[in-house]
């Protein structure tokens, strides 16, 4: 690309003759910097993107390049996202290829989160020194301009070549992504390929956006299979509500509260638990090791491997409960969502101090977002929860946003007046 002069795909007002060189982008790119000034050959799709960077304050030198989840957190997520079975397929398109072009191929979730990175050894070195590594969440408010965030900002297939990354230590790379879209229309992540001079290419555009169109095929032909529950992924372990139950190959199972107390904490805690410390948060009181250890036995007749180790003790990776599908929507910023996953606490009639801290914890981090929120019909959904029906604090916030005179703006207004009448 060094020297090249190429027209812009980006709809403008004016045609104009993009430049890309490398030395000629590095100065514009200084120069905005300094001045804030975008020189007219600079593509429109990257100077918008810079502009975005800028307002977002990502730092040229310092890209907020944060890891989300690692471990099994990130095991468990990717196991059960609407992707995870496509990606035999993009290994057969596109990775299987890719070491031969020194290239690395990323697939990213609907907010940049990478969730499988493959490819050549060496590049996938030189992605690991910027943060392009698994878990890691690439959206461009956080890292600036970059393939994958940059396609997910603006809906369509980009190329970024080097200096047009707005992090200097990601110049170093080319990519270009594409977004992928589920049958109804979402999108539900990104298919990037990152490396050197062959990700500049035509070739490399072309590749991802064919990838992309058999991706997208493919996921209608599954939602076309009967029973294939194409772009959800249904928890397996219910935990929400008065009824624990486990998701079995033969069937729904009621579990025992011990048994779903036990899952709830390896879940609170991917890193896992030794027996001693499952006992601490299982009983205020005295309760042995040994018991513990009896109980994951009779856990694994009863449901198989569903508890992997013993030092410590790890809820199996893939293993998906509904407090999960909570917080991956929170993690989102889908309040709504979130919401709508919650029927009820986290396992009500447990006593255990771990799950008690957990439903506390819970129920915090979903009333924060509620009130966070100016969505109505957020706060107005948070009112008929259990929890909610006594928080003051939103129902004054229900008064303020609700349209005056609407039937929720009256409803609000008379809680909060039956309730200031049993104060005084």
């Amino acid at each position: 690309m060094q020297g090249r002069v190429i027209r812009s795909t980006v709809p403008s007002r004016e045609v104009a003759a993009v430049r890309r060189d490398r030395r000629w982008v590095l100065d514009a790119h200084g120069a905005f910097l300094d001045t804030g000034l975008l020189p007219p050959a600079l593509d429109p799709l990257v100077a918008e993107s810079w502009r975005r960077s800028r307002s977002s304050g990502v730092d040229p030198d310092d890209p907020a390049t944060r890891t989300g989840l690692t471990g099994a957190e990130l095991d468990t997520y990717r196991a059960t996202h609407p992707l995870a079975p496509l990606m035999p397929l993009v290994r057969d398109l596109v990775v299987d290829g890719a070491a031969d072009d020194g290239l690395v191929v990323a697939v990213s979730d609907d907010v940049g989160r990478l969730l499988w990175v493959e490819g050549d050894a060496r590049t996938r070195r030189t992605a690991e020194q910027v943060g392009f590594v698994p878990g890691a969440v690439w959206r461009e408010q956080d890292v600036g301009t970059n393939a994958p965030g940059t396609a997910l900002a603006t809906r369509r297939a980009v190329q970024v070549l080097g200096a047009e990354h707005f992090a200097r230590p990601v110049q170093a790379l080319n990519c270009v992504a594409a977004p992928i879209h589920d049958p109804a229309g979402r999108v539900l992540g990104v298919l990037d390929v990152t490396g050197g001079r062959a990700a500049g290419s035509r070739v490399a555009l072309s590749l991802v956006r064919a990838a992309v169109g058999s991706l997208e095929r493919e996921l209608a032909a599954l939602a076309r299979t009967p029973g294939h529950p194409a772009g959800t992924a249904r928890p397996a372990l219910t935990l929400l509500g008065p009824t624990p139950t486990l998701r079995l190959p033969d069937g729904v199972h009621r579990l025992s509260g011990r048994h779903a107390e036990i899952l709830a904490l390896l879940g609170e805690h991917p890193r896992g638990l030794t027996a001693d410390e499952l006992a601490v948060l299982l009983h205020p009181g005295d309760l042995s090791d040994v018991t513990v250890r009896a109980e994951i036995s009779r856990l694994r007749r009863v449901a198989g491997d569903v508890v992997t180790g013993s030092r410590p003790y790890q809820r199996a990776a893939g293993l998906r409960s509904d407090v999960d599908v909570v917080h991956e929507h929170l993690t989102r910023g889908d309040v709504r969502a979130a919401l709508a996953a919650c029927p009820g606490p986290l396992l009500p009639r447990s006593g255990a101090p771990g799950v008690e801290r957990a439903r506390a914890d819970l129920t915090a981090d979903l009333r924060a977002a509620v009130l966070a929120t100016g969505d109505v019909d957020v706060l107005e959904a948070w009112t008929l929860t259990d929890h909610g029906a006594d928080d003051v604090e939103a129902w004054q916030r229900l008064v303020h946003l609700a349209t005056a005179g609407s039937p929720r703006w009256h409803r609000a207004r008379a809680h909060l007046a039956v309730v200031d009448s049993a104060l005084r």
